[in-house]
């Protein structure tokens, strides 16, 4: 949930610090208050995992865009919507041990996309309420899985240079409430019963899945200049990162896409047949034309004294 709001405050590169200091803090402060509830076959199939992930997923925070990976998170998360209207009994039936191969799998998809966002907690929520746990297990049982996560995360980071004074004292903002809040928890959990609990849990999955949504979806629009222009009733323009591309229906060919393309893209026939036009004509534009149910095709707009020549190869 934090995620939206700390993109709003910080570059996205150091969003991961801030957020781990507070998830670090979290963990540690629940596991204190909750370690007699810990599910240790749980915890020895995840954690072994999931630190190689964390490193590999860490590292490569410098290579990628993590709002891409934050919109995939979204869209799962948002995805949860329907588990807040099943019944109780649905819900019981549906819970069942996960095999130990699954665990691991979990383990080291949650370490690889902590590394990269900062976040695991509510990705990982439907694992946990799926599995059969009690709500104190769900809560110890997680704390103890991504406390060893946050603080492998937050040597790397620092090792990397991902992170500014402002990202530490959000960081440390979010620590002390979270130690708040696992105090709190202690006394508020016994008045919740399980059923209960659980459409918390995924009510909490959807609501930051929106936010997130919401947040991370403008951000791309604006860093990719992601733009849609309707230039007639069968055509639109759509721009990413200065790249255009024309998604166009025709009633009798379907719907094509068309994408600018340079001449070395071409194949090498198609290269010749440039090199003939371009003596011809002051100046060729290509776009490569994809329809459904057919090979790729090409369009050579030529003009030559402002008049446009079109050739469908």
């Amino acid at each position: 949930m934090l995620i939206p709001l700390l993109n709003l405050l910080l570059p996205t590169s150091v969003v991961p610090f801030s957020l781990t200091i507070g998830t670090f803090t979290s963990s540690a402060s629940r596991i204190a208050v909750f370690k007699k509830h810990i599910n240790w076959k749980i915890f020895f199939w995840f954690v072994p995992f999931s630190i190689p992930a964390v490193l590999t997923g860490a590292y490569l925070i410098k290579f990628i865009n993590p709002n891409y990976l934050q919109l995939i998170v979204a869209l799962f998360l948002v995805c949860n919507a329907p588990q807040l209207f099943k019944s109780k009994k649905t819900a019981e039936n549906s819970e069942k041990p996960y095999p130990d191969f699954a665990l691991a799998i979990i383990g080291f998809l949650a370490g690889f996309v902590s590394g990269i966002t900062g976040a695991i907690g509510l990705l990982f929520n439907r694992f946990y309420l799926k599995f059969g746990l009690s709500k104190e297990e769900i809560v110890a049982t997680r704390a103890a899985n991504e406390v060893f996560l946050h603080l492998i995360k937050l040597m790397i980071y620092i090792s990397l240079g991902l992170y500014s004074n402002l990202a530490l004292c959000l960081g440390l903002a979010i620590a002390a409430a979270t130690i708040v809040s696992s105090y709190t928890v202690k006394f508020i959990l016994p008045y919740l019963s399980e059923n209960i609990f659980k459409k918390v849990g995924y009510g909490a999955m959807v609501v930051s899945g929106v936010a997130l949504l919401a947040g991370t979806s403008g951000k791309i629009i604006e860093q990719d200049k992601i733009s849609i222009v309707n230039e007639s009733k069968h055509s639109s323009v759509i721009s990413w990162r200065n790249t255009d591309m024309v998604l166009e229906y025709a009633i009798n060919d379907g719907l094509e896409i068309e994408r600018p393309i340079q001449p070395e893209e071409l194949p090498e026939p198609l290269k010749q047949k440039y090199i003939t036009l371009k003596k011809q004509y002051d100046t060729v534009y290509i776009e490569k034309v994809f329809t459904f149910g057919r090979e790729a095709a090409h369009e050579f707009y030529c003009y030559k004294d402002k008049k446009l020549t079109k050739f469908e190869i």
